[in-house]
């Protein structure tokens, strides 16, 4: 075994006895009080956290998600601020497709292998998910911001070849799109936004706040919503998918497995946290100073009318307001489009994408 597989080992069964802990009589002893969290405890647990993508290493070696995917190839693209996990297959027109929260690229096993039958299909991990890397979180988050994601993506497309592309996003990566299309509009040459609308944390109500609680949840300080998930990581996961709203029974059993293998790091857990927190923090502010910016290329916004976003929302005036042109409609689904209708999800992208 070699230096980073036992350096890997020791810092898992550290985490590990952590999280024990934090569960037993620590815990038990007193009534949790977010003044106990001091700085030094915060400063601790951050390091630890990107510790944590090296301990990651061996399993990034031995990633699952390409069985999912026949024909592709796995590659691993540095960026100026990250490590990027990558799948590429087909051939014809560059097509980046860009996963959600709590997933992985494998989200897309369903639609990718008939998407490259026409397309050059190229999935990646967002930074800080699956097999990609987990930067360090930078002042007020920016490390996680919509921003430096999407800058991830223009440059992995640039290091295959690709100038111009178009982008499919679902989730947090239909955030990153739309970020895309705003910063870097010469780059992308059509989109498509799955089941989200802009600057959500401008329309909350209290139906909002209950379907989404992870929104307010996720975005307190470490190591508070890192701890409590880390201790049943599993059962977090399922959850996300097991609401009335979301993919009830459409997950399939190894999708499930490869978004757990991925999820169950600790590093993994904080950098989605910080995800969150950048969404709270400075995506605010880079979204405030678009000023009257708008998506320019052609848009298509799909959404599942059984989720949050077809129930409280007017998607479609949401989006006129910023792109100057966008199609949509509703699908008869929950919030993951992909994977709970995958033929008709593909026919929509197929007709747009053409």
């Amino acid at each position: 075994m070699n230096f980073a597989s036992v350096h890997a080992a020791v810092w898992k069964a550290s985490v590990t006895q952590q999280l024990s802990h934090s569960a037993s009589a620590g815990w038990q002893s007193r009534a949790y009080n977010p003044a106990h969290l001091t700085m030094l405890d915060r400063r601790d647990f951050l390091k630890t956290t990107v510790v944590a993508s090296v301990a990651a290493a061996d399993a990034q070696m031995n990633a699952q998600s390409p069985r999912l995917f026949p024909g592709f190839t796995a590659r691993r693209i540095q960026t100026s601020g990250a490590a990027i996990h990558t799948l590429v297959g087909g051939s014809g027109p560059p097509l980046l497709l860009i996963h959600g929260y709590p997933q992985t690229h494998a989200e897309w096993h369903k639609i990718a292998p008939a998407l490259a039958q026409r397309f050059t299909v190229v999935m990646t991990d967002l930074r800080g998910y699956g097999d990609s890397s987990k930067p360090a979180d930078g002042d007020n988050h920016v490390n996680y911001s919509k921003r430096a994601m999407a800058l991830d993506q223009v440059e992995v497309m640039r290091a295959l070849g690709h100038e111009r592309f178009a982008v499919v996003g679902h989730d947090r990566g239909g955030r990153v799109a739309w970020r895309m299309c705003v910063e870097h509009p010469e780059r992308v040459t059509r989109a498509a936004i799955l089941d989200i609308v802009p600057l959500p944390y401008s329309m909350v109500t209290r139906e909002f706040a209950t379907q989404y609680f992870h929104w307010f949840f996720l975005i307190q300080p470490a190591p508070f919503p890192e701890t409590l998930i880390g201790n049943s990581a599993e059962y977090y996961l399922r959850s996300r998918f097991q609401r009335p709203t979301g993919g009830t029974g459409a997950v399939t059993d190894e999708a499930f497995a490869e978004y757990l293998r991925c999820f169950k790091d600790p590093a993994t857990i904080h950098a989605t946290c910080e995800d969150y927190r950048a969404g709270a923090s400075i995506d605010l502010e880079h979204s405030n100073a678009d000023g009257a910016k708008k998506v320019t290329c052609p848009l298509l916004v799909l959404w599942g009318e059984r989720g949050t976003v077809g129930r409280l929302y007017d998607v479609m005036k949401i989006w006129r307001e910023h792109a100057t042109d966008v199609t949509g409609k509703a699908l008869q689904a929950g919030h993951f489009l992909p994977e709970e209708l995958p033929d008709e999800t593909l026919s929509e992208l197929m007709r747009f994408l053409a």
